[in-house]
């Protein structure tokens, strides 16, 4: 490719600018990566799913993300070359190989890592820059406190300090409810943005007993929504956090806190903003999860943007819905710090006049860290630096976790439960956070907890009948695959070691799975006993060493790692489905 002398001194002037490494900023697939021109008067920066990840990571993302019923071959149920024909992104670019996980391997080597919160901070200093003084509001969308060492031993307050710095205006929750109520309040206190959630309520009980709340009268425990101004313009931010945390977590850290989608309750918050504070958008800052945020988007009117989280997924344009009252873009900006999420409005004083979106990748070799954050980040690992550099052991092959159905990093948590608990069978929670790593990497301590690192990490061996064995995946895969939105309690299917079955993704409840057999061949029977291990148990703490360490024994056993027999499942009924490529089961 050649350039003219003017456009190289103007991509070099861009570059500065930008804070961009200028000589990098020209690399393949790197010419107008980072453009986002200010648009309209008001800019709204979208963070979500970071799950404590302070330096840059490799993620891959999924080759499974299977729609079903009414979401079958809708964004965002489309992976590999069916995402990037729709999205009309190139292969073989820098675009492609953030939001997919084709060449993945290979891809990585030559582009590196993405996000950083160092890389993060010079980024959205420049898109605030761009747009203005006050013009601006950086939003976390919730799982900020969670998925690294660092966030488990300091139980979230690395990355409090990091968010502050960063500039986080507002923020929702998921992972953030993992930790002991007084933890979360004291993460709160020392949050100098707004922590908002409308979807939050006190129990019957926990109200007549005067436990604390936001809202006395209606028992929310924190505040519902913002009023800001941008650009001269009146934005009401409201937040919406998960809703099924007391189902799909332990509720124990949270006793006396209720949640669900309340989507008649966001129907009368809207109405009541709309009415009584004369705003000119009303901006929903969710951890819904995307299917969640469409249904809703189609049933509750006055809602002009949803920027979504939870599921992970990375949708480089908005979904326009029609409801009733107009329409709500409803978008999701993936996870792990890997975009950041820029959406201008034109606003006039009857509403939104016209939008611009751009979802752009982090990569680290293209943008400058800022030095402060760098030195933060430093400081706050520090002390845990002689167990997370570790190395235990050496990858054979890609580690990944991300789809629907096992990865392979899932697969040699599976085996290590197997193999250092002596079961036959193993489960692991089908978790969406959890770096990657590459063919030939050192495996190290840093690697386990960002792929491991809950409060309740526990593991068990316990026997099982068959039945029972049937009834947690159906369970399981009912949570995923039901095609009502609103019954999808968050997570992917339970992975599994040494057993084998069978699944169709369109059945109903009792009728999803079939054909389990152990690695030898050999059917699981209903009645017969089984001994399985797992961890990650919800409702009751198990009596086991943390999931980390047995993991870790079995990485120092190994010395390098090969997965013999990767345990995902046979699929039915998913031909042509665009959710669904290059898979193996």
């Amino acid at each position: 490719m050649t350039i003219s002398r003017r456009d190289f001194l103007m991509a070099m002037q861009a570059a500065a600018l930008a804070g961009l490494a200028p000589k990098l900023a020209l690399a393949k697939g790197g010419e107008g990566l980072y453009d986002a021109p200010k648009f309209g008067n008001a800019r709204l920066l979208h963070l979500t799913d970071i799950h404590a990840q302070l330096s840059p990571v490799h993620f891959r993302e999924p080759n499974v993300n299977l729609g079903v019923g009414p979401s079958k071959g809708r964004v965002p149920h489309l992976v590999g070359t069916h995402f990037l024909n729709h999205f009309g992104v190139p292969l073989d670019t820098r675009r492609s190989h953030a939001f997919t996980f084709l060449n993945y391997t290979e891809a990585a080597q030559e582009y590196g890592k993405l996000g950083g919160f160092a890389h993060l901070k010079t980024l959205i200093d420049q898109l605030r820059e761009q747009a203005g003084a006050g013009n601006s509001l950086l939003l976390d969308g919730g799982d900020l406190w969670q998925g690294s060492g660092t966030a488990f031993w300091t139980q979230g307050e690395d990355m409090v300090e990091a968010s502050n710095r960063l500039g986080i205006d507002i923020l929702t929750a998921h992972w953030e409810f993992t930790y002991p109520e007084e933890q979360i309040r004291k993460n709160l206190t020392a949050f100098k943005g707004e922590f908002l959630a409308q979807n939050v309520f006190l129990s019957e009980e926990a109200m007549f007993m005067g436990a604390e709340s936001y809202d006395e009268a209606s028992g929310r425990v924190f505040k519902p929504y913002t009023i800001r101004e941008l650009g001269g313009k009146r934005i009401a931010i409201i937040g919406q956090a998960f809703p099924y945390t007391p189902i799909a977590n332990p509720s124990y850290f949270i006793p006396d806190w209720r949640m669900g989608i309340r989507e008649s309750e966001m129907q009368a918050l809207v109405n009541e903003i709309r009415e009584k504070e004369k705003v000119n958008v009303v901006v929903v800052l969710s951890h819904n999860g995307m299917d969640v945020d469409l249904k809703m988007a189609s049933r509750v009117t006055g809602i002009d943007a949803i920027l979504g989280g939870h599921t992970h997924d990375a949708v480089p344009q908005p979904t326009e819905v029609t409801n009733p009252g107009g329409k709500t873009l409803v978008s999701n900006a993936g996870t792990n710090g890997k975009y950041v999420a820029v959406l201008d409005l034109d606003i006039s004083n009857n509403g939104v006049r016209g939008y611009k979106y751009k979802l752009l990748p982090v990569f680290s070799d293209l943008i400058k860290p800022d030095p402060a954050m760098t030195r933060f980040i430093e400081e706050v690992r520090a002390p845990y630096m002689d167990k997370l550099g570790e190395k235990l052991a050496i990858a054979d092959e890609l580690l990944y976790r991300r789809g629907n159905f096992n990865g392979t990093m899932d697969q040699v948590i599976c085996d290590a439960q197997r193999k250092v608990l002596d079961a036959q069978i193993s489960l692991s929670p089908g978790f969406r956070w959890g770096t990657t790593v590459l063919p030939g990497e050192s495996i190290t301590m840093d690697d386990v907890m960002n792929a491991t690192a809950i409060t309740y990490p526990e593991t068990y061996v316990r026997e099982m009948s068959g039945a029972d064995l049937k009834l947690i995946m159906e369970d399981v895969a009912d949570n995923l695959f039901n095609k009502d939105p609103y019954y999808q309690q968050g997570g992917d299917m339970v992975r599994v070691g040494g057993m084998d079955y069978t699944c169709d993704p369109t059945g109903t409840m009792n009728g999803r799975i079939s054909d389990m057999r152990l690695d030898n061949g050999e059917r699981i029977e209903a009645n017969k006993m089984y001994k399985v291990a797992g961890w990650a148990t919800v409702n009751s703490r198990a009596p086991g060493r943390p999931i980390w360490d047995v993991v870790a024994d079995y990485l120092r056993s190994e010395k390098t790692v090969r997965i013999n027999k990767f345990n995902t499942p046979a699929l039915k009924n998913v031909a042509g489905n665009p959710g669904l490529e290059d898979y193996a089961g």
